[in-house]
């Protein structure tokens, strides 16, 4: 039992590693030198499910997939997007483990949120330069105008993205026996109404804000 119960696990986590790999494919919006796709949404996924340990080995695994196969931007990305992937996951993930109720995927998503917002930013500080080959002071001068509000906006998007997301995709995943199934089984109460609109409307609010304020760029394939 214990055997297949892992056996579940690594499938789960093997699919969810792989959606989020095709995020990176669909769904882009390119903003300057900055990416946002929807692969920390999944990745957050599946920390909820499995917890910060499965959710930070998937967000290091995906942007290490990226790294060998598509990326163009070489080693900076790579340490950029597993920053932003990890922090996004383990902390989301964390509190749910010890919260795991409504409020406490909402807590957990909106701290991971400010969480990586705050993170990108000091490592656009320290990491940018010195891979871009310019001056901390031009990185500063681009804080207020273009990077805060992008990754302010990366991170809600990818937290509304989430919340959307998570029930209906567990629920799929126990119809098919690979989640075991609990014994209130999902079924769309006023409350679960109310969380997928208000998420979907937050979402849509954040990929107009990227492309009319932030001037970005969609792209519905990879170039």
């Amino acid at each position: 039992m214990q055997k297949s119960s892992h056996i579940k696990t690594i499938t789960v986590v093997g699919l969810m590693t792989a959606l989020a790999y095709i995020c990176m494919f669909v769904f882009r919006i390119k903003v300057s030198f900055l990416t946002f796709d929807a692969k920390d949404a999944v990745i957050a996924i599946t920390s909820l499910i499995y917890g910060p340990l499965w959710g930070g080995l998937t967000a290091v695994l995906v942007p290490v997939l990226e790294f060998f196969t598509v990326s163009d931007t070489g080693v900076y990305g790579l340490i950029m997007n597993a920053l932003s992937s990890v922090t996004f996951a383990v902390v989301c993930g964390s509190i749910y483990k010890y919260k795991r109720s409504f409020f406490g995927a909402i807590i957990g998503v909106i701290a991971s949120a400010l969480s990586v917002t705050a993170v990108m930013m000091v490592a656009n500080l320290f990491i940018t330069p010195l891979f871009m080959g310019v001056e901390r002071s031009a990185v500063v001068s681009m804080i207020p105008t273009l990077l805060l509000p992008f990754n302010a906006m990366k991170a809600t998007l990818n937290a509304a993205l989430t919340l959307a997301f998570y029930k209906p995709f567990t629920t799929a995943l126990r119809q098919t026996r690979l989640l075991p199934k609990t014994e209130t089984a999902y079924r769309m109460s006023k409350k679960s109404v109310t969380l997928l609109i208000v998420s979907l409307l937050i979402a849509v609010a954040a990929v107009v804000v990227l492309l009319l304020v932030l001037q970005g760029e969609f792209q519905l394939l990879r170039k």
